[in-house]
């Protein structure tokens, strides 16, 4: 369990020093963030080129297991936070003995483990009225094969390490979920139901020690292959009542396990025959999410800043989006060309587009469905931020935008 937190770092003469598990790019984003507002920072991540190791005052190059790396991090920290939901939860506890952690380990266990999470989320459902798609947890062959006949078809999900697709099959039958649990070599899944999909959405909250909660608006996200590919930030982007319960539900998710820190939720628009579909939870992730970019160029406190406030106990401000905006993710694709051959985007042209921000990762050498950075595109309102984004897609070679 964490200690208790001490009160509000602040930035001072001798600078508090905000630590971070994990290199990557949204380390990166948090890095720079807390930089901005007079923080030092420290990285663990065991990769010499880490996107955010390579911009903090420190960079602890071990394995987030590593006992003597994990005791550096803690010499030099105030606090610490996570990047990335698979930092082992028992290094986050190890943390946790000597300074403040948020999330805490538990947290992130939680989202670790897609059976925790369904059961989470349907304790919380009491209370918010939002539950997950109907599942069958599967970790023996008894369970295999008690499956119901009416979750399939379905999606086989392993239990854990799964993400941006990973870990899951598209299964029709029973001897396909067979087959199919088999090739993940018998690891614990969760099979769901395979629902007819509209849309998906994800809400963005903050809370703090001090159970203070604030919330974005609603996002409308474009998955291609599993990977987010566009995220539509702007009023009419859903309908009101599924934006005001997702907020809800997210808040009550956060809230049901003493959450600290940015939460995610994802949540699935399922068609049900009524005008505007029914509202299911999917997962969540414990940090700041690929679906909040737009946030640093629309709002006017980002997703990384209100990671930085709640880890350091300051006040949490409500976000205000200043502007409609769409998110395209920019893959490693697009580093190459329909032959498979490196080439380099024509940044000229899309910079040449009003509104548009772009945003690269410093990540060394681009490949297919690596994450390598995304452009925002902004403006003073949404027909016009969505002829720009689609003429950035065009120049980029993406799909189109406005699905």
């Amino acid at each position: 369990m964490n200690p208790v937190f001490p009160g509000a770092l602040l930035p001072k003469s001798q600078p508090a020093t905000l630590g971070v598990m994990g290199g990557g790019q949204l380390g990166r984003m948090f890095v720079h963030a807390a930089q901005r507002m007079g923080y030092n920072t420290a990285v663990l991540d065991a990769d010499p080129q880490s996107p955010a190791g390579r911009v903090s005052h420190h960079h602890i190059q071990t394995d987030y297991t590593d006992e003597a790396g994990l005791q550096q991090l803690a010499s030099v920290c105030d606090a610490v936070t996570t990047e990335f939901e698979n930092v082992p939860a028992a290094s986050l506890n190890a943390l946790a003995s000597t300074l403040p952690v948020s999330p805490s380990a538990a947290c992130v266990a939680i989202a670790q483990n897609r059976i925790e999470e369904k059961a989470h989320f349907t304790a919380c459902a009491a209370v918010s009225g939002v539950s997950v798609a109907p599942y069958a947890v599967i970790q023996t062959l008894a369970q295999l094969q008690a499956v119901p006949a009416n979750l399939l078809p379905g999606i086989l999900k392993t239990a854990r390490m799964g993400y941006d697709g990973k870990g899951q099959v598209r299964v029709k039958n029973a001897a396909e979920l067979a087959a199919a649990w088999a090739d993940l070599r018998g690891v614990p899944c969760v099979l769901e139901k395979r629902m007819p999909l509209r849309a998906e959405c994800s809400v963005i909250v903050a809370r703090g020690w001090d159970g203070s909660v604030v919330s974005f608006a609603l996002q409308r996200n474009v998955h291609v292959d599993g990977i987010l590919a566009v995220t539509h930030a702007y009023q009419s982007n859903m309908p009101v009542a599924h934006v005001n319960r997702a907020q809800a539900a997210t808040e009550s998710i956060a809230k049901h396990i003493n959450y600290v820190g940015v939460l995610c939720v994802e949540f699935f628009i399922v068609d049900d025959g009524s005008k505007h579909g029914s509202l299911i939870v999917n997962e969540m992730a414990p940090r700041p999410h690929n679906s909040g970019h737009y946030t640093m160029d629309a709002c006017d406190v980002s997703q990384f800043d209100l990671q930085v406030h709640a880890m350091a106990g300051l006040p949490l401000p409500q976000p205000r989006q200043h502007s409609p905006a769409i998110m395209l993710n920019l893959l490693g694709d697009v580093w190459l060309d329909a032959h498979g051959k490196s080439r380099t985007p024509d940044w000229a042209a899309v910079l040449a587009l009003p509104g548009t921000h772009l945003h690269l990762y410093g990540k060394q050498g681009a490949r297919p469905g690596r994450k390598m950075g995304h452009l925002t595109i902004t403006g003073a309102d949404v027909e016009g931020v969505k002829a720009v984004a689609q003429q950035a897609a065009d120049v980029l070679g993406l799909p189109g935008v406005d699905d």
